[in-house]
């Protein structure tokens, strides 16, 4: 079994972004009483603005697709729906985990492919495999999110699981979602209004919370394919959570 301690360097590259994310706590902390029509385009920033020069060097470029989106998963809604008993390492007792890497997931501007032919292996190694344990803690979930999206990267499985890993070093996490350990209650723009504080260049068009039975399910981002920039992707921004508010469960 790999070893599933979050590494260090992980967690000191995401006390780096821990000032940028102090300012999301307020609009956290504001947004539980977002009015039901409240327009999505209020928070929009003008497209010449929010264009984002993340670094290209030695990212491996895709193929065959529009975009990426990253899907981060809130592990406590996952945890609570499918393994409420803790049999898999991401929900097992002691593995606090909050957001966790669902997948990176090639996307056509409508649509996407999936479970795409290619000459890598179905079965991901446990050497590949420790590179992304830190932010997808499952072996489980590593091989599965390969088979489905990772295949239809034109990509080795290394250098997918590099992108995966440059795509969630992008995103700093709101403070208050880091691992908040009492339940909260926000508006769905609330928490999409956090993230966008927490990182420049991000807007409510390139995003979406989705949620399921009325609590937290996953934040989507879109980026590039190129170099991992914000972009605006209205197919993903439309499964946006459209309730009043959301709960958010803690992380056990």
């Amino acid at each position: 079994m790999p070893d599933r301690t979050k590494t260090a360097s992980f967690w000191e590259r995401q006390r780096g972004r821990m000032l940028t994310g102090l300012g999301a706590l307020a609009i956290l902390a504001g947004g539980g009483d977002g009015a039901e029509g409240e327009t999505r385009a209020s928070a929009t920033k003008p497209a010449a603005t929010t264009e984002q020069t993340a670094s290209t060097t030695r990212l491996p470029q895709g193929s065959g697709f529009d975009f990426y989106v990253l899907s981060l998963s809130w592990s406590p809604t996952w945890c609570a729906g499918n393994d409420p008993n803790g049999r898999t390492d991401q929900c097992e007792v002691g593995a606090e985990n909050a957001f966790v890497v669902h997948g990176l997931w090639p996307q056509y501007e409508r649509g996407y492919p999936e479970f795409c032919k290619t000459d890598e292996p179905d079965r991901v190694s446990n050497a590949i495999g420790r590179e992304v344990i830190d932010i997808m803690p499952s072996m489980g979930l590593i091989g599965h999110q390969w088979r489905k999206h990772g295949s239809c990267s034109g990509l080795s499985q290394r250098d997918y699981f590099t992108v995966v890993a440059a795509a969630r070093e992008k995103i700093a996490i709101p403070v208050e979602l880091q691992r908040p350990t009492r339940a909260l209650r926000r508006a769905p723009l609330a928490v999409e209004d956090a993230f966008i504080a927490s990182n420049p260049g991000l807007d409510r068009r390139m995003m979406a919370a989705t949620c399921r039975s009325g609590e937290l399910q996953e934040v989507r981002i879109c980026l590039s394919k190129s170099n991992l920039s914000f972009r605006a992707c209205p197919e993903v921004d439309r499964d946006s959570c459209r309730a009043r508010d959301l709960a958010i469960p803690p992380v056990p």
